[in-house]
């Protein structure tokens, strides 16, 4: 099937975002568009340009990751190369966040030409036919696609599609040349995996992702209809059995044909998003219907508290239904990430608050909890159980993967720490929408929005968005300026605000207030600059319980406010790490706030019991346990300050 993309629009700022169909429910607004002012997110983006983007291409440049284009260019590969035969991929993931983050500051010299300087180096390793691979293709390496399982080198070409979308949407016409590389690559596997090609796919998904976008920017089909190929490829057994078995990467399963998603976290996500892009371009509803499905069944069977997937180490993948252990979470950052695309482009196509909603918890819980405070140290994996306390990470040291109970500066597989780079840098991205009718609010920051409602022949509509969430359930939204025609507000109603109240406040009349149940609150009205519409929800903590089908934490409870998941770190405790193993809380006696974010619960602990044999006709020592009260903090500042054991899951004195 071969479709036109048109890459031409009246509305403004459309290319600014990371994720541009040509047709849909919602438009996104781009990052000229919104502007995250003020708060959470703000504080997160700030840290993002000025500290972790330079940490990441410190790091890029110390363990030669970027050098292996240089190299490259030198003829002198495979002689010196180092990283894992994605490493390339980390590098086009650090230009697109540049990008995107060029595009947030509205332009930046010094940070231009670092971007420039990379992409120089990238198109010097670009050979002639436009083949750009630096593991690959040259004598003493293997020949170009002999690995399609374990190579990565369409997986690369993705990012690096992504990294000039981002480039084009933020600087249009730019002179760096990084489209003129990006297509050079699509045009040579178009030929190379087309219909009369290799009939394969690459073992990571990630290419479909980015022939989706490179086909909306440039507005050329083959690109997307080479996506398609892919797409329904995937699961025939195009690609060699492995040891996890085919499903690792998608290919025991057509995707029309699969009830949830499975194997590797990342890859299915991926792979997910990328279907919905072509399911939408097309028109197709079979796709369409069948994705919903997967997401469905992921999120409520497969997906933890804290909005991460992947319960299994050996091969970052999915579990079955309800495994979901604690102390065993795997929850990747980057499949976190992946999570987010899928569900961004389901919601843009649906309206559907489920999206927005779990687009909410991993941000706070998953994307917010990978890097540091400073920036500079990372989470590859965000385990919801740390029962040793672990060693510190050398701020100078490559980590193994997910080895250690604090975050590190860099690891062997380092793609999270750019990848939470790009997803910070274009943030503003996924706040807000809109429609021929108006402007929707999908999450809360303090940002401005200026955007046209109804295209070229609308109108203007600015606002300034105001809030302290997550610390107070509060929303305002202030009118500047709207059309002269009515146009409707919608402001995403979280699902566990369940005694949510929306207010009008007209600049020249009464007030009208209104309770609103968890989805969409519209307020549908001619709006006049001094207008106000405010959404408040009471923000008080939450004690929650799993589903019994939960094997691993059947008898124990969390503490959630707003959004955020709540834990026990052992530094908190009098008893230390220690103690950790042994406390209790009664869900009964609840949960105070206890300022800056913190909350304070009842616990006890139990008598340390230790038996030779530690199963029994009866464990029950909870009458000898002793009371007392801990504070706990939001799950994404866990482990700042140094090793600690801790906890989401709390067993309770019931149990």
């Amino acid at each position: 099937m071969s479709t036109t993309i048109s890459n031409t629009s009246t509305h403004t700022g459309l290319g600014m975002a990371p994720v541009v169909p040509t047709t849909g429910a919602l438009t996104p607004l781009g990052l000229d568009e919104v502007r995250i002012t003020d708060g959470f997110w703000a504080d997160r983006q700030r840290v993002n340009g000025s500290a972790t983007l330079p940490h990441v291409e410190h790091w890029l440049e110390r363990e030669g990751w970027l050098r292996n284009f240089d190299l490259a260019a030198a003829g002198t590969l495979p002689e010196g190369r180092r990283g894992r035969e994605f490493a390339d991929s980390e590098v086009y993931k650090y230009l697109e966040a540049v990008a995107w983050e060029l595009g947030r500051l509205g332009g930046d010299d010094a940070l231009e030409s670092r971007f420039r300087s990379v992409v120089d180096r990238v198109a010097a390793a670009q050979e002639a036919d436009g083949y750009v691979n630096t593991r690959f293709g040259r004598p003493g390496q293997g020949e170009r696609w002999s690995d399609l399982e374990w190579g990565h080198e369409l997986y690369c070409l993705g990012h690096l599609f992504q990294a000039a979308v981002a480039r084009e949407r933020t600087s249009p016409g730019a002179d760096d040349g990084l489209l003129g590389i990006a297509t050079r690559a699509a045009d040579l596997i178009c030929e190379v995996f087309g219909t009369d090609g290799i009939q394969s796919v690459c073992g990571h998904a990630e290419v479909e992702v980015g022939l989706a976008e490179l086909a909306r920017v440039t507005g050329e089909s083959r690109y997307l209809d080479l996506a398609s190929l892919f797409v329904e490829r995937r699961g025939t057994g195009v690609l060699a059995d492995i040891e996890y078995g085919r499903a690792y990467f998608q290919d025991d399963v057509p995707i029309r044909e699969a009830e949830a998603l499975r194997g590797h976290a990342v890859r299915a996500n991926y792979l997910a998003a990328g279907a919905t892009d072509i399911a939408v371009e097309h028109g197709d509803t079979g796709l369409l219907e069948a994705l919903r499905g997967q997401w469905d069944r992921t999120i409520a069977r497969r997906t933890y508290l804290t909005g991460g997937q992947g319960s299994h180490h050996q091969d970052e993948a999915f579990g079955e239904d309800f495994e979901l252990p604690s102390d065993r979470a795997y929850s990747e950052t980057c499949a976190g990430i992946a999570s987010i695309m899928f569900s961004w482009r389901l919601l843009l196509e649906d309206r559907d608050v489920r999206y927005a909603d779990h687009i909410e918890r991993v941000l706070y819980n998953v994307v917010a909890t990978s890097p540091s405070a400073a920036g500079t140290a990372f989470f590859y994996a965000n385990t919801l159980h740390q029962r040793t306390p672990g060693e510190s990470s050398p701020a100078d040291e490559v980590s193994p993967r997910a080895s250690s109970s604090e975050r590190a500066p860099w690891f062997d597989v380092s793609c999270c720490p750019p990848n939470v780079a790009r997803t910070l840098a274009s943030l503003a991205a996924f706040v807000a929408t809109s429609d021929d009718h108006g402007v929707q609010i999908h999450q809360f920051a303090s940002a401005t929005i200026d955007t046209t409602i109804g295209g070229a022949h609308g109108g203007r509509f600015r606002a300034e968005l105001v809030t302290d969430y997550p610390r107070s359930g509060v929303v305002s939204l202030r009118i500047l300026e709207a059309p002269r025609e009515a146009v409707t507000v919608s402001i995403r109603v979280p699902s566990w605000a369940d005694d949510a109240r929306l207010s009008v406040a007209p600049a020249d009349g009464a007030d009208e207030t209104l309770d609103v149940a968890p989805g969409y609150a519209d307020v549908a009205r001619v709006f006049a600059a001094g207008d106000v519409v405010e959404l408040s929800f009471d923000m008080r903590p939450r004690v929650t319980h799993p589903d019994p089908r939960v094997d691993a934490i059947r008898g124990a409870v969390a503490i959630e406010r707003g959004p955020e998941v709540y834990c026990v770190e052992s530094v908190d405790l009098p008893g230390g790490d220690e103690s950790l193993a042994h406390i209790e809380i009664d869900p009964d006696a609840g949960v105070e706030e206890a300022g800056d974010g913190r909350l304070t619960v009842a616990l006890r602990a139990r008598p340390d019991a230790d038996a030779a044999w530690p199963y029994a006709e009866r464990f029950d020592a909870s009458h000898d346990a002793e009371p007392f009260t801990a504070t706990i903090a939001p799950y994404h500042s866990w482990a700042e300050r140094g090793p600690s054991t801790m906890r989401v899951w709390i067993p309770t004195t019931r149990s």
